[in-house]
């Protein structure tokens, strides 16, 4: 059985954080380790965000809702950092009844999270757009997170806490402004409806969720955080502008929850044995062709929200080291080493020079290691760059991803 990250003292909780571009298998060492925690809860971001979970040979793939939330004894939270787009939230409550989980009775929804509104979807795409034809494309998911975030910073946003009333004077007030500035269509009785229909389902689940994780905490119960996107994604220390609109470190997790800094116990930073990123801005170790072709392919690196091709290219010791430096992390969890297996060598970025990057290069084992449970199986070869890593890191890599499925992960 998986242990918990630490021995928890009374009040600890537990963080998951990403430490590149996203997309770095959170996921899974989330849905593992929510089988010994009380409360699963995400802090920030939107839609945009997508785990995918392979238990019983059956994929998973959650947008809003915690990944851990398949483990049904555990209570889940959706902080107040989070913008919420309703009719996604009401999708994934359903494909989950379908598959025999009712979520609702263990659900909280923090009172303060914003909702996310279809015609924030629209304006997010007319912005990209615009961007696009200056040159200056971001590369955006179109799933309306920046405008939502927008209109939070502008202190014009609606939050949860008002799910249960007629919002129509509201919209009414904004189909006015978003039809002369961008030209863009507010229905506003769909808006309503849409509000009204989701009331039904999630209103009794709308809380004080700050007030609840206290509650927790003072009964010895145990938080896993679930992080959403990744460090270098974040608004304020992620490689500006190309990043997302919330702060995606721990201590924006921590913010996004309520929950006072000195309740982390453990900061597991996720990081993949290469490296992926969507959309524009720079990649530095990004490989073009026949390598980044097989990479892809090899990873399933395709998004799994928007089906986008993801760019591949190798990890950069730099980036990792500065992620784990901004979240304290206490020790690693490298995914897709398996994904490394046909390589006959393998990069690792370790600096850079004149705008290029700096590598070191490993030899590859050329042989499967999907599904090795145990480090001392895993051939020399590879060893050998996980302990470059740690060395180079200064971290512990204490969980090493060799495939999707939940036993496939190396515990050291």
């Amino acid at each position: 059985m998986l242990m918990k990250a630490n021995s928890a003292a009374v009040g600890d909780c537990t963080a998951v954080i990403g430490t590149q571009w996203g997309d770095e298998g959170k996921g899974k060492i989330i849905d593992m380790l929510a089988a010994e925690y009380d409360v699963i809860a995400r802090a920030c971001g939107g839609a945009n965000a997508g785990h995918t979970i392979v238990v019983a040979g059956k994929k998973h793939v959650f947008r809003l809702l915690p990944s851990g939330c398949l483990h049904e004894h555990a209570q889940i939270v959706l902080g107040s950092g989070m913008v919420i787009h309703l009719p996604t939230l009401i999708e994934e409550i359903d494909l989950l009844r379908q598959a025999g989980i009712d979520i609702v009775p263990r659900l909280k929804i923090s009172h303060e999270a914003h909702i996310l509104f279809d015609f924030h979807k629209l304006l997010d795409g007319a912005n990209e757009d615009h961007r696009a034809k200056t040159g200056k494309g971001i590369g955006t998911t179109r799933r309306g997170i920046g405008p939502a975030y927008c209109d939070k910073a502008a202190r014009i946003g609606i939050r949860m806490e008002r799910i249960s009333e007629n919002l129509a004077e509201d919209l009414s007030a904004r189909k006015d402004t978003l039809q002369r500035a961008y030209g863009i269509t507010i229905d506003v009785d769909a808006e309503c409806r849409c509000i009204e229909e989701s009331a039904k389902i999630v209103a009794s689940s709308v809380t004080d969720t700050v007030a609840f994780l206290s509650a927790m905490r003072s009964s010895r119960k145990h938080i896993l955080i679930e992080g959403a996107q990744a460090t270098l994604l974040d608004i304020d220390h992620g490689t500006y502008p190309y990043v997302t609109s919330s702060s995606t470190t721990v201590a924006g997790a921590l913010q996004g929850l309520g929950l006072p800094p000195q309740c982390i116990g453990e900061v597991i930073g996720v990081a993949k044995a290469y490296c992926t990123r969507v959309g524009a801005g720079d990649f530095l170790t990004e490989v073009q062709g026949e390598t980044g072709e097989r990479l892809r392919e090899r990873g399933g690196e395709y998004g799994s929200v928007t089906k986008r091709p993801r760019r591949c290219g190798w990890l950069f010791l730099p980036d990792l080291q500065r992620s784990a430096m901004i979240n304290g992390c206490t020790c690693l969890n490298i995914t897709k080493l398996d994904v490394l297996d046909t390589e006959e060598v393998i990069r690792i970025g370790v600096g850079e020079s004149q705008g290029k990057a700096v590598y070191k290069d490993f030899a590859g084992w050329m042989c499967s290691t999907a599904g090795v449970a145990s480090y001392e199986r895993l051939p020399k070869n590879a060893q050998v760059l996980i302990e470059c890593i740690e060395m180079e890191t200064g971290v512990p890599i204490r969980y090493i991803g060799t495939g999707q499925g939940r036993g496939e992960m190396i515990i050291r």
